[in-house]
């Protein structure tokens, strides 16, 4: 499984079988280094639904025939304007051909068009991907919850978390996460694409290796074998 970051919470999931992105938000991402026109991918995972990691969900799946793989009321909106989908639930796991995707808890809010008429865009998630052999948590926006404790005990390889705080954790909370997932390795999300997320990622994984967790900070566009 080779793992590359495209910024915020943007990751590729190239798998034995199959090319995936996660919470696929490229236009308008001020991290990214690569345009969602560049993007080839089967599948579209969607965390929840918030412009920041819906974003090319729509356009990715008309032009690559992708299916977006998210929440029950997601996936209904995308079907609706003719995209492939598949809807889950927290809880719920499925087998794709190119491995299985369960959906967790995640503490946050899921809405598209916020404002005076936001549309529900039902609960948030975590995604754990289980491909290659190799198991991927991708805790979507989240703040920190007992119940990591619990996704933990799928055996993670590698744990993608969001440290920006205001919107989610922060470094503190986020290394008590590791404590609770024990992933063999972590890497950061979801800081520094605005200065209202603005994190010092190399002191996130200093604190976290005093911890005893290992954690491997990506630049936008580089990649990792898990």
């Amino acid at each position: 499984m080779r793992l590359t970051y495209h910024g915020h919470s943007c990751f590729v999931v190239e798998t034995a079988d199959a090319r995936l992105i996660i919470d696929p938000f490229l236009t308008g991402n001020p991290a990214a280094t690569i345009t969602a026109d560049a993007v080839a991918c089967d599948y579209i995972l969607v965390s929840h639904g918030h412009e920041d990691h819906t974003g090319d969900a729509l356009a990715l799946a008309q032009r690559c025939g992708a299916t977006i793989i998210a929440n029950f009321e997601i996936a209904e909106y995308y079907a609706a304007k003719g995209a492939k989908t598949h809807g889950m639930n927290p809880g719920g796991a499925f087998a794709f051909p190119f491995g299985r995707v369960k959906l967790t808890l995640a503490h946050h809010s899921s809405s598209l068009e916020a404002g005076l008429n936001p549309l529900y865009m039902g609960v948030p998630c975590g995604i754990l991907v289980q491909a290659d052999g190799k198991t991927l948590y991708h805790a979507g926006d989240t703040a920190l919850f007992m119940d990591m404790q619990l996704i933990g005990r799928a055996g993670i390889d590698v744990a993608l978390v969001p440290i920006g705080d205001n919107f989610t954790m922060g470094p503190e909370d986020a290394v008590t996460a590791l404590d609770f997932l024990r992933p063999k390795f972590a890497v950061p999300m979801h800081y520094n694409t605005w200065p209202m997320i603005a994190q010092d990622a190399a002191a996130f994984a200093a604190r976290a290796l005093h911890s005893g967790h290992t954690v491997n900070v990506l630049t936008s566009g580089q990649s990792l074998l898990v």
